[in-house]
């Protein structure tokens, strides 16, 4: 099935019936226009495009205007996903999808980009241990030998080095849907999601 756009807003807590607290992440999903529907007569492919949010008028180009006014959006949306689509799945332009598609208790995938850290190095970036800190060390915080001495006499490619971390595409699969507010647009998923606060995720079942 199709998923939707949102807008990761922050985490909080929720009681369950047993008065357990269950820490969630509160995603503004939707409401999501069908965009345009793509067919393997006309595409190649079969998939749904979605739209989120509104850009300024001034800040959309005429292409992207003409192509919400297609299908009667009066903005151009702020971002555009495509989901691929199961068979026997069909969509209509201008059909809006809104977080009424999930219920509590459904199994979700979430898709965002993970927070940028930077340039780290190994201890930060995959948890190396560091040299033992009793009497202190000139570099306590730095990877060690790396390259094999005199065969192949160079450090080999893959190793775990110091470099940027973060900012990558990251799916998180089997996040539970805590609870649905259709009036605000709201999904509570129960944990964490990838990305910072107002960054965009695409949620699938």
């Amino acid at each position: 099935m199709a998923g939707l756009i949102g807008k990761k807003i922050g985490m909080t807590r929720v009681f369950d019936e047993n008065g357990a607290a269950v820490s969630v992440t509160v995603v503004e999903a939707g409401p999501c226009p069908v965009v345009q529907v793509k067919t393997p007569e006309t595409d190649g492919y079969s998939a749904v495009q979605l739209g989120f949010g509104a850009k300024k008028e001034k800040r959309a180009t005429r292409a992207e205007l003409g192509h919400a006014a297609r299908v009667g959006l009066e903005a151009a949306p702020r971002v555009l996903r495509e989901f691929p689509l199961a068979e026997g799945e069909a969509f209509e332009p201008g059909q809006e999808l809104t977080v009424e598609l999930f219920e509590p208790g459904d199994a979700v995938k979430i898709t965002g980009t993970s927070k940028g850290r930077g340039f780290q190095g190994v201890v930060k970036r995959y948890g190396f241990a560091g040299r033992p800190g009793g009497h202190g060390h000139p570099m306590s915080r730095n990877p060690g030998s790396l390259g094999p001495g005199t065969d192949p006499s160079r450090v080999i490619k893959g190793k775990k080095l110091p470099g940027r971390m973060g900012g990558h595409r990251v799916t998180t699969r089997n996040i539970q849907v805590v609870k649905v507010d259709p009036e605000r647009n709201l999904l509570f998923l129960k944990g964490s999601v990838p990305g910072a606060r107002n960054s965009y995720v695409l949620i699938q079942k």
